[in-house]
């Protein structure tokens, strides 16, 4: 699958409907027919005023009571409770037009509730959907940093639906809070000998402890190790991504698609949680596998590498951190899982460059632009991932105008993998990639990796001596599985096979003229991205 940076904006949530309010037709007098019959049930109130009552035989001097007096008719009622629904429609749902009118909604002069404020929203939401990147470092010609503006986006009005009934539970709670407030001032005041009263609150929750294993934890002892890198080409353009402390001689682990602006002459800085910034310089770094390794420029002597955990035993659903500056928002955390493995990916820093493959470590953490090149933490702080592309519903990539978001769908590239990158990286300041010595197709509808009828740049598709030549694969092979792993494309079968070191033993099962086979070869090396 393929990568991109773009996200879309979420819409607001429905408000819920009105509540119904009880009709005031209860509270009317009912009409009578002719014969003085309601013709519906009435409650068992006289249809008529009760006479005068006469005086009692015998009762001298006893004046007859008037009906007024005897309190008929019942004083005129005041004027009946508004129909909430009169004289304004309902309020439409949000993202849709319409709304209260003038003479009964929500926007009259004094009417309860009040609107809402306006909610801040990202601006700029991306739509569609697309082919991409990996994120963290802006394209070239974009000429941005991963930095992003906030619109205000008025919210949509609401009338006498959920609007209303939160606001009346509102008032319901402050209401029975100042009566409680009140009885309470009451009951003290009442029980008080010396003429005052004075209620405080402690002003101490108790001591807070965080025991190592949980996020805040975790939080605090990889923060430290983390930094904030800041990559810039000699024209200006660059862009914002992250990187972790690999060893005390202060060279740090990041994405190759983070720091490629700077690697020819450009501007590299990295800066710590507590402030201090760093110069730094490109030590190696590997297009195909989109790590890198740069050093810090008099780096301190208190440098604590992140430990290094094992991505081989790594279970879906296993609780995940991740730590980056997401849209330049330095020292984030976000959480999540494990929510799949061995993911294919192919994703490219939107410049026009060669894709990058991994066979991907799949996490819903939130993982935005920014994020890339940050370490994926297990639940001890083990480093078992190198947070690097995100799936997005948005099109465009990463030298677009709009940036993508998070939609629960971010990859790392597995840390053994990375580890050993890193390593040759240090050691001689070129990648070493594992090989087959064939050119396979990358399209993606092929039911598997379908060796070509001819290489790049017309050479041929199986190379001479190569590993699959002296396995006997030829032009027109669909290999269909890598050891255990089902494969589906080309490039799905190029990041299994680089999540394997040169001279590794591996067997390739593959389709010719309809039959299934399977052959066993020892993977080659090639040095260097071109």
């Amino acid at each position: 699958m393929s990568t991109e940076n773009e996200g879309t904006a979420v819409p607001p949530a429905p408000s819920a409907p009105p509540v119904p309010v009880a009709s005031p037709e209860a509270s009317r007098p009912h009409p009578t027919s002719d014969a003085g019959a309601p013709t519906t049930p009435l409650p068992p109130t006289p249809s008529a005023p009760p006479p005068a009552t006469p005086p009692a035989p015998g009762a001298a001097g006893a004046a007859p009571v008037s009906a007024a007096e005897a309190g008929w008719p019942p004083p005129a009622p005041s004027a009946p409770p508004q129909d909430p629904y009169a004289g304004a429609p309902q309020a439409a749902h949000p993202g849709h037009p319409g709304g209260p009118t003038a003479g009964g909604g929500a926007d009259a002069p004094g009417a309860w509730p009040p609107p809402p404020p306006a909610t801040p929203s990202y601006a700029d939401p991306g739509a569609g959907a697309g082919a991409g990147t990996a994120e963290g470092v802006g394209g070239a010609g974009g000429g941005s940093d991963w930095g992003t503006t906030y619109a205000q986006h008025p919210a949509p009005k609401a009338g006498r639906g959920r609007g209303g009934l939160v606001a009346a539970v509102l008032v319901a709670a402050l209401a029975a809070g100042g009566l409680g407030g009140g009885l309470g001032y009451t009951l003290a005041k009442n029980d008080d000998t010396s003429g005052s009263t004075t209620v405080s609150a402690s002003d101490s929750g108790g001591s807070v402890k965080r025991d190592p294993g949980t996020v805040a934890g975790v939080a605090a002892k990889a923060l430290p190790s983390t930094v904030t890198i800041e990559a810039e080409s000699t024209n200006g353009e660059g862009g914002t991504g992250t990187g972790f402390v690999f060893d005390t001689q202060g060279h740090i682990v990041t994405n190759n698609h983070v720091v490629a602006d700077a690697v020819d002459g450009g501007k590299l800085t990295a800066t710590f949680p507590d402030g201090k910034k760093y110069n730094a310089e490109v030590v190696g770094h590997a297009q195909g596998y989109d790590v890198a390794v740069i050093k810090l420029k008099s780096a301190p002597s208190d440098l604590k590498p992140l430990t290094l955990g094992n991505s081989d035993k790594v279970a879906v659903g296993d609780s995940t951190i991740a730590i980056g500056a997401p849209f330049g928002l330095s020292n984030t955390v976000t959480t999540g899982i494990i929510s799949a493995k061995n993911r294919p990916v192919a994703s490219s820093d939107g410049t026009g460059s060669n894709a990058s493959y991994m066979s991907a470590l799949q996490t819903d953490a939130s993982i935005n632009p920014g994020n890339s090149g940050g370490p994926l933490l297990d639940a001890q702080g083990n480093v078992i991932g190198i947070n690097s592309a995100i799936q997005s519903a948005s099109s465009g990539g990463l030298g677009s105008t709009g940036q993508a978001g998070s939609i629960g769908l971010g990859f790392a590239i597995p840390i053994n993998q990375a580890k050993y990158v890193a390593q040759q990286l240090i050691k001689t300041g070129k990648p070493v990639y594992a090989k087959i010595g064939a050119s396979v197709s990358l399209e993606e509808s092929a039911g598997g990796a379908k060796i070509s009828d001819q290489g790049s740049g017309g050479t041929e598709a199986v190379e001479a001596g190569g590993p699959a030549a002296q396995a006997g694969l030829k032009s027109g092979d669909v290999i269909t599985k890598l050891d255990d792993r089902v494969i589906d494309s080309g490039p799905t079968l190029i990041g299994e096979i680089w999540t394997h070191k040169p001279g590794d033993k591996v067997t390739l099962t593959y389709e010719r003229g309809g039959k299934t086979h399977t052959v066993d070869l020892t993977l080659g090396s090639r040095t260097g991205d071109s």
